[in-house]
Order: C-alpha cells, then structure tokens, then sequence
C-alpha cells in the first residue's frame, strides 16, 4: 500500500508541475542576436506588442522593471498596446507608455485593436503627447554612435487595404540609403508583401504565440489570419534576406483562451556588427 501510495503522490506532484509549468504567465525576455554589416557597434532594440492593457503590477513595475534592466537603446511599440475591452483598464497601458517614452527614443504603429476600439485617432494623438512616434508609412532616422537606423513603420491592416499599401511602398522607400532599415507592422503573415521590398529587419506581433504551444514539437496552434498552426507563430523567420521576428506579446488576462507552454514576453534584439565590420 505505501508503494502505491508513493507511486500516486508522484504521478499527482508530476502532473501539478506540468500543469503550473504549462499555465505560467510569468513575464519572460527573449534575446535575438541579428548580426549585419550596417553597424560597427552594438545596438539594442526593444520590441513590446500585444499588451492589450493587461495588468503588470502595481504602477506596471512587473514590465517596466524587465525593460530597464536590459538597457535598450530604442523602444519599438508594435500595435495592440491597448484593447477595445471596456472591462481592462486602459490606464496599464498608459502607465506604461508615458514611462517609456520619457526615458527612450520610443516608436508606435496600430494594431488590429486599436482601430476596433473606433478611437485610433485620438490614441494616436495621446502617443505623440508622451513623446511617442508614431509611425503611418513614415520613417525616422535615429542615430546611435555615429550608425544610421531607419525605422519605419505601417499601420495595420484594419485602416484600408490600397491604404496599407500606399503607407508600405512609403515606408520602403524611406528606408532607401545607408544604414540598416527596420519595419515594424503589427502583422507578419503578410510576408508576400514584404519580403521584396529590401528592409534588413521586420519586428511584429499579432500572433499571442498561437495562444497553445507544445515545447519543441509544435511552435504555436492557432493564431488570427494564420488559422490553425500558424507559420509564423512567433521567434525568427528567415525571408530572403529579409530577418522577421515576431514576438508572442504580452497578452495575458485578456485573452479568451489561457496561454498554454506560451509565457507573455518582451524581446530584445540586439543588432551586432558582422565579422567583417567588426574588423574595419
């Protein structure tokens, strides 16, 4: 009796920590390394999207601790920052924001939500008020020890399609020209679109990591405009010679079905000079 009792109090504590191990929703960082002759020196990007102004602590410390202790050099916003839920706060996501964009160059472009919430336009109005650019088929050159980065960003799908266009053939005619060019979109199932346009760097979202995953045998189940196992899921993507990374968000609360094996995260991606450049 003592054996089978042994061998039931394992079986229950080993499902229990599968169980909490698979429903964690404990904030994680993912690093990418993308190494490109456009830099001599080290630069660290920040890629938040999907927070869907989801709770993080009191004065959101959860999240905006993880972000300075990476020391990033730019914040790249990238849609779906607040939600059109009535019920979640808009205000986390607020906090956030205006934190963020006091302490760093900080960049923004929609997402599906925010045009759903019918207020685009005037969350877009609040961003540039904290210091936020926001980004419609615009690029901006920032400069980081002498190395020039061209950011460009689109808005999502939801403002139009000849729209959505229009901003991308913008977006990639600004990123023309010395230095790395960077898109951020909300959404990155588009890669057809965006592939032949020449951008080095392509950051999104969208996806809340197909919301289920199964570590190592299956990357994501379901994601919106992807349908069941989604191509591009989240993680890194190789176009050509286009990098695409897409982050799994930070979504938590607000979604209708429980991460599963799928912790909400922030990415960091740090731009690191090429054997050749390093040598120059």
């Amino acid at each position: 009796m003592k054996k089978k009792h042994l061998r039931v109090l394992l079986s229950t504590t080993a499902a229990a920590t599968v169980v909490a191990a698979a429903l964690n929703t404990h904030l994680t960082v993912r690093h990418y390394t993308v190494k490109t002759g456009e830099v001599s020196r080290p630069v660290r990007l920040m890629l938040l999207t999907d927070l869907h102004s989801c709770d993080y602590g009191r004065g959101q410390r959860e999240l905006l601790d993880v972000v300075e202790e990476q020391h990033p050099d730019v914040i790249l916003l990238g849609g779906d920052i607040l939600d059109d839920d009535p019920e979640l706060s808009e205000e986390n996501a607020w906090m956030v924001v205006e934190t963020l964009g006091r302490a760093y160059p900080t960049f923004y472009v929609t997402g599906n939500h925010e045009f759903i919430s019918g207020r685009v336009e005037e969350i877009k109005a609040r961003m540039e008020d904290y210091n936020v650019t926001v980004l419609a088929g615009a690029c901006r050159t920032v400069v980081f020890q002498g190395q020039p980065i061209h950011i460009c960003g689109i808005d999502d799908p939801k403002v139009g399609a000849d729209i959505w266009q229009a901003q991308l053939e913008q977006a990639a005619y600004g990123a023309e020209g010395e230095g790395l060019s960077l898109l951020l979109t909300h959404r990155p199932e588009r890669t057809e679109a965006y592939q032949e346009l020449g951008f080095d760097l392509i950051l999104s979202g969208h996806t809340h990591g197909g919301q289920w995953r199964v570590p190592v045998l299956l990357n994501g189940l379901l994601a919106p405009n992807q349908g069941f196992f989604p191509s591009y899921a989240g993680g890194r993507y190789q176009l050509g010679k286009t990098t695409l990374i897409v982050s799994r968000g930070l979504a938590r609360e607000s979604t209708r079905l429980p991460r599963i094996f799928n912790q909400p995260e922030v990415v960091v991606v740090d731009l690191a000079p090429s054997t050749q450049t390093a040598e120059k």
